[in-house]
């Protein structure tokens, strides 16, 4: 089993902590479910509390960043989960999916092992609209052209409910557009380190794309493009929330 987190996985705890914003979604979809398997879980961002939680996730680097009492955590991958059929009342998936070697086979086996299914994902023509992406970096959306997309996750769990999910400008969950109104945020190889759409690019195009960024933020010019960084509000970049109907 590779592990590509060997390398995207450095300090990931630190930079992807989850913002309680988005974990209120997430507790709203899952209802009133007593029993969680998180699949794709990493090192536990948005583990419910309160609930009975079995974590599964194939990388080592990942697991060792889990913090102490965090879930019992089972090492395997989405495409073969060494669960019982329907043993969990939900299963969870955040920001995961697109790291699936099958996505069809993990989706069809967290069905097989959850009564209802929730996954974080995001639309990519709204993530190919945010200004990192169609500005600097249009090698995002060609790099990920083929990846499973919401209508995707959504086709596969159908009957389905999609709700977006807005990013606050003041995310603690460093993902691709958490900080679409810090934009010196990506400045920061450590930030760009826990992306994984960034740090599977050829380094020599994004640190040339982080120079002009650097000079737009000095000369103004990302400003008069997006407005006055740090503004508080929320953004529809794209992250939208599937949820199977009871």
């Amino acid at each position: 089993m590779t592990d590509p987190y060997r390398t995207l996985g450095t300090g990931y705890a630190q930079q992807r902590r989850p913002d309680p914003r988005v974990a209120e979604l997430i507790e709203q979809a899952l209802g009133e479910a007593r029993t969680v398997v998180n699949v794709g879980a990493g090192a536990g961002s948005y583990e419910p509390v309160g609930r009975r939680v079995l974590a599964v996730e194939p990388s080592p680097v990942m697991i060792a960043q889990r913090p102490p009492g965090s879930a019992p955590v089972v090492r395997a991958v989405a495409e073969r989960l060494p669960l019982a059929d329907k043993s969990f009342d939900v299963g969870l998936a955040v920001l995961t999916v697109h790291h699936w070697t099958d996505p069809v086979r993990g989706l069809a086996e967290l069905r097989r092992v959850s009564r209802r299914q929730v996954v974080l994902t995001w639309d990519p023509v709204v993530v190919a609209r945010f200004w990192l992406v169609a500005d600097y970096l249009p090698e995002i959306a060609a790099a990920e052209a083929a990846l499973p997309t919401c209508d995707f996750v959504s086709e596969q769990l159908a009957p389905v409910r999609v709700t977006e999910v807005p990013v606050p400008h003041d995310c603690t969950d460093g993902f691709l557009a958490a900080y679409w109104n810090r934009p010196r945020a990506y400045l920061d190889p450590a930030v760009r380190a826990s992306i994984s759409s960034l740090a599977r690019l050829d380094p020599a195009r994004v640190a040339a794309a982080m120079r002009r960024l650097s000079d737009d933020l000095d000369s103004g010019r990302w400003q008069e493009r997006h407005g006055t960084p740090g503004e508080a509000g929320a953004a529809d970049v794209g992250y939208r929330l599937v949820s199977t109907l009871a």
